[in-house]
């Protein structure tokens, strides 16, 4: 028997969204997941295979694996905005490659990371001198201050976790990055904070860490959540914890 069938216009004008995920990236999604649980708004989510532990070397890697993750996202309507979601591998990478590899096979789309989106939150936050936060061993955690410095702002305090495998850092405890955060937001002359890795777990504890320092925290997945928002045309106001997104 054949059913009768109709489609649905999709009157809400519903912004499209893509992200690309690490393959073993635990974290983004379920930190992601509350931020766009919005009408307006599809997140689409695909995956680029990573290695294991997060170096220069493995991070490199992945560049000629971005195009190929790019396109295993949805075609049937264009793409407003993609989200690269891995800081280090921005980094390491560069934006701009990034940037060239997905609109390769989505030409027509808007490119972010997280880290274009630090910059970019940290520009609206009005800040320049920065804590920040890594689970990196140091060659990459060394790599995003000269990044941050390269965009006009200034590394003032900086801590490390050490870490190179990333099943660590997905199960480092809450507490933890909050004791962190705070530990390196101590320092007088810093402005804000950012909890760098979108593996790292650190959304729940962004307004814990804001009341004890009297100062803006954003993290990884915090920035470029906001940052692919923006770009998107929606509206952040009220849409996430932190000053980021209630300035």
């Amino acid at each position: 028997m054949q059913l009768p069938f109709r489609l649905d216009c999709d009157t809400r004008q519903r912004k499209s969204l893509g992200l690309i995920v690490l393959s073993v990236d635990e974290t983004i999604e379920a930190e992601f997941r509350p931020l766009f649980c919005r009408d307006d708004a599809a997140l689409h989510h695909s995956r680029i295979e990573s290695a294991p532990e997060a170096t220069s070397a493995t991070l490199a890697r992945m560049k000629d694996r971005i195009a190929d993750a790019a396109r295993l996202l949805p075609a049937a309507r264009p793409l407003d905005v993609v989200g690269f979601a891995c800081t280090s591998g921005a980094t390491v990478i560069g934006s701009d490659r990034v940037d060239a590899a997905v609109r390769s096979v989505q030409p027509g789309t808007v490119v972010t990371d997280p880290a274009r989106a630090v910059v970019a939150a940290l520009g609206h936050l009005n800040v320049s001198r920065i804590g920040i936060v890594s689970p990196y061993v140091a060659e990459v955690s060394d790599a995003i201050c000269a990044l941050l410095a390269q965009n006009g702002l200034s590394p003032v305090s900086v801590g490390s976790f050490g870490q190179a495998e990333e099943a660590v850092v997905a199960r480092i405890a809450l507490p933890c990055v909050e004791d962190a955060i705070c530990a390196v937001g101590s320092t007088p002359d810093v402005e804000a904070v950012f909890a760098s890795c979108t593996n790292l777990r650190s959304l729940e504890v962004i307004e814990a860490c804001e009341r004890r320092l009297g100062k803006p925290v954003i993290s990884s997945n915090l920035a470029l959540a906001w940052h692919m928002m923006t770009l998107a045309g929606l509206s952040v106001k009220g849409a996430g914890p932190g000053r980021l997104f209630n300035r």
